[in-house]
């Protein structure tokens, strides 16, 4: 019988008991004085995507935001100007993935029309510009569009922010995406 989401619950708490009592005590009381990440991640929040274990980090050195399909969002805008800004973190990575389920959506919509329900649907119509840029090519057409999507949001982060623009013409940040590869565990970049 599958847990409940309370016998969950219980698992997180306890879990986080280990954390505290344990050997990570002496870093979080260093990372409680500030914060100097050198990367600031916007990826998916896809839960096979663990950004810090897949760059194999510690806390404290990558900025992370996350939402379905990585799309820039006003939000998620805001999270990479604040690293970008006020953190000074020179290193601004999209991070894409295989078998994405906000691309696949996007894919289905520019195949066969299909939507998704409430705010995902407005998530997933953010990536429908990829799906359909992608739709004619050679190979699987899902990867192709993991790939233009992450392209596209990595270009959005200069042209909808003047901060991370000035940062990259200065050359106080770089922008680049990425696709890690849920089957290898490798990341590739994307020109």
């Amino acid at each position: 019988m599958p847990k409940t989401a309370l016998a969950h619950l219980e698992d997180m708490l306890a879990g986080n008991a280990r954390f505290a009592a344990g050997s990570a005590a002496i870093a979080r009381a260093e990372l409680a004085l500030g914060q100097a990440p050198f990367a600031v991640v916007l990826g998916c929040s896809d839960s096979r995507v663990p950004v810090e274990t897949v760059f194999d980090r510690v806390p404290g050195e990558i900025f992370v935001a996350r939402v379905i399909g990585g799309v820039v969002s006003d939000e998620t805008l805001a999270s990479v100007e604040f690293a970008v800004g006020v953190l000074n973190t020179p290193l601004v990575i999209v991070l894409g993935h295989t078998n994405c389920g906000a691309v696949k959506a996007a894919v289905d919509y520019v195949s066969d029309g299909i939507t998704m329900p409430g705010h995902i649907g407005t998530a997933v119509s953010s990536i429908v510009a990829a799906a359909r840029a992608t739709r004619d090519g050679e190979g699987d057409w899902w990867l192709r569009a993991v790939r233009e999507n992450v392209r596209r949001n990595a270009a959005a982060l200069e042209q909808r922010s003047s901060i991370v623009a000035t940062a990259v013409r200065e050359r106080r940040a770089l922008v680049k995406g990425l696709v890690y590869d849920l089957h290898t565990g490798k990341v590739t970049l994307e020109p």
